[in-house]
């Protein structure tokens, strides 16, 4: 196989790593590849999984410990999942170096190259179960990422040359080592995250065809080779020093001064924020009085918006009840949507991603879910998705 077929072979090979390792791991082996030929046809497809689930599953159905549950704001979980994502990418290559570093010192062969195919490749089931994470109680089956460690293991003798008495070693040392090493840099790396712009130039390759994940549904992947190329372009703008966001001045004039059934504007918010190029822009409205209120906002989320993209590559929808809360996830009028809403308080929240970019959301009292979607069209969402596809 050559450099330019990999991207297409992604759902051949994640299943055959998972499922034949033994027969794979030479195959891996013999073929003529970059590390950043690896990174843009299977690591940053797959590594994203898991963040993007997390993601949708704590915007939806919040986060539990203990009988309490946690429901972070959309921003604070898309800001955990993007950091999540960009240390998994770091971590693999981190993983290599350590994997690399410590192969003569078991009678293997260094190759970093090698190196960086066994972290990628035994990593498979982790980012594959992280899709697990989408359904309420089944969080739990992540564990089943553990069998990275039996891959690991079977891929040493084979990657890295080291004698088979000696894999099972190779491969504590490389588990105890790397994670002593991922915690040093997470916390040297922590402060620069924002400042990270590196995106490996490669352009061989296509995603193609759809994993099901049983329970939960299927991952399109060409949706997610969109994704990254979505994020190199605006990671191209901001190196250049184009704007990735809109102003929040100009989404605050995209509000409406009042809603249906006479409900007017009483206080209005806008932020922005953007370190090299890569930030985000909000801004949001209070409408009603005391007796009624709703609250709309409009978040432009520039890079970090690629993730909407990850999000609409997961074919998935959920749909939950507790009593007279009914929460919901799924596309609607081709666009992701979450709907939350309590029939007996009569309240509840209705989001939808623009253009993979823009976030339009509204909370607060509503007789129906219905009333909440009327409240979002009152934004004007074709301007927004033209806004979108433009770039600007």
């Amino acid at each position: 196989m050559n450099e330019g077929h990999i991207g297409t072979t992604l759902l051949q090979r994640a299943k055959a790593i998972l499922l034949q390792p033994r027969q794979e791991w030479p195959i891996i082996e013999g073929e003529a590849a970059s590390i950043a030929s690896i990174y843009k046809s299977y690591i940053i497809p797959l590594a994203a999984i898991g963040p993007v689930a997390g993601f949708i599953h704590a915007v939806l159905f919040g986060n539990s410990f203990f009988g309490i549950t946690h429901r972070p704001s959309f921003l604070s979980a898309l800001s955990t999942a993007v950091v999540s994502y960009i240390f998994t990418l770091i971590g693999v290559f981190l993983m290599a170096l350590v994997i690399d570093f410590l192969a003569p010192r078991f009678g293997g062969t260094a190759n970093r190259t090698n190196a960086f195919k066994l972290a990628a490749y035994s990593a498979t089931a982790a980012w594959v179960a992280g899709a697990f994470q989408l359904v309420p109680g089944l969080g739990m089956l992540t564990v089943l990422g553990l069998y990275g460690l039996y891959l690991l293991y079977v891929g040493i003798p084979v990657m890295m040359k080291a004698p088979e008495d000696k894999a099972v070693i190779y491969t504590v040392a490389i588990v105890v080592i790397g994670a002593i090493a991922g915690m040093i840099f997470s916390v040297i790396l922590a402060p620069l995250m924002l400042l990270t712009s590196s995106v490996p130039d490669t352009s061989d390759g296509s995603l193609s065809g759809s994993v099901n994940v049983p329970g939960v549904g299927s991952l399109d992947l060409s949706e997610l080779e969109k994704a990254g190329e979505k994020m190199a372009a605006a990671n191209e703008r901001a190196q250049s020093g184009q704007a990735t966001t809109l102003p929040s001045k100009q989404l605050a004039a995209m509000l409406p001064a009042s809603l249906p059934g006479g409900l007017e504007q009483t206080r209005s918010r806008s932020s922005g924020t953007s370190v090299a190029g890569v930030g985000a822009s909000s801004a949001s409205a209070s409408y009603g009085d005391d007796e009624k209120s709703i609250e709309l906002t409009i978040t432009d989320l520039g890079i970090a918006g690629s993730l909407a993209t990850l999000g609409n590559a997961m074919n998935m929808e959920s749909e939950s009840q507790n009593g007279t809360v009914i929460e919901k996830m799924g596309k609607i009028d081709g666009r992701l949507t979450t709907i939350r809403y309590d029939s007996a308080s009569r309240d509840g929240r209705y989001g939808v991603i623009v253009g993979d970019r823009f976030n339009v959301q509204v909370d607060g009292d509503a007789d129906s879910v219905a009333d909440l979607r009327a409240v979002l069209d009152e934004i004007d969402l074709a301007a927004l998705e033209s806004i979108a596809r433009s770039g600007e």
